[in-house]
């Protein structure tokens, strides 16, 4: 009775591993999509004037009470890089924010307002695709979970299978395309979006990784699908050949 049971076994761990791998992929991709952490870096801004009492390395301030004598506008470019101030900014699908200088707290704008016009379709088709993943990625846990707890025919669990397969490797390819088009985007828009937003430094952020990291679960999950439904047709097939061979002899037997 052991070894009979071994196959089963296998499967469900199989089907459980590929339930958890779709899964995890699905709380990736909906917390990368709803995050604004796809890139992260700097803003070089030019330091405001000091007001008042306020002091500090945020703003200038000039010995003459007149800031706008002409020693004063030869002071701001003979000092270069120390009339500015660098600012952190962060940028997702959705939006775009910046620190604020000399205050707390945050400046958000429409990533897709700062979208270059020659852009903002494929920026629209890259979102389009994401929600797509996300939908087809929801879809391939109801059926997986389905399939786990289905105790009909084998048959049955083998179109599940077979179907929750498909679904699976198809949100993966939409899941590649949408990151992929959603970086191009970016860098264009770092090279051609509004002059008060361009960055001076920037590298990927870790919604862009945990968004790859979502791709690969997925992947991952679809192989391990598909593996599982190779693997009992092939069993399959080897038991329909062992009946066969049986009947055969059985059949011999009786002539005889």
């Amino acid at each position: 009775r052991m070894p009979a049971s071994l196959p089963e076994a296998d499967k469900r761990h199989r089907a459980s591993a590929a339930f958890s791998l779709s899964f995890l992929s699905l709380v990736f991709s909906i917390t990368a999509f709803s995050s604004s952490y796809w890139c992260e870096g700097t803003r070089k801004v030019a330091k405001p004037f000091c007001t008042g009492e306020s002091k500090g390395d945020l703003c200038i301030r000039f010995n003459s009470p007149d800031a706008n004598n002409s020693q004063a506008v030869q002071y701001i470019w003979e000092t270069g890089d120390d009339k500015y101030v660098e600012r952190k900014f962060h940028a997702g699908i959705w939006y775009s924010c910046e620190e604020m200088i000399n205050e707390e707290g945050e400046k958000c704008r429409s990533f897709i307002s700062l979208t270059p016009a020659s852009d903002r379709g494929v920026l629209w088709l890259s979102i389009v695709a994401e929600l797509l993943y996300v939908i087809l990625l929801l879809t391939g846990n109801i059926l997986m979970s389905v399939e786990m707890c289905y105790y009909s025919s084998v048959i049955d669990g083998l179109k599940i299978n077979a179907f929750s397969a498909v679904v699976t490797v198809l949100a993966g390819l939409l899941g590649m395309v949408a990151h992929m088009m959603y970086t191009t985007v970016f860098q264009m828009t770092v090279n051609l979006g509004p002059e008060d937003w361009r960055p001076h430094t920037w590298d990927y952020g870790w919604s862009y990784c945990l968004a790859w990291a979502s791709f690969a679960c997925c992947m991952a999950a679809a192989v391990t699908t598909i593996n599982k439904y190779t693997k009992t047709i092939l069993e399959f097939k080897h038991k329909r050949k062992k009946l066969e061979r049986s009947l055969k002899i059985k059949y011999k037997f009786s002539d005889h």
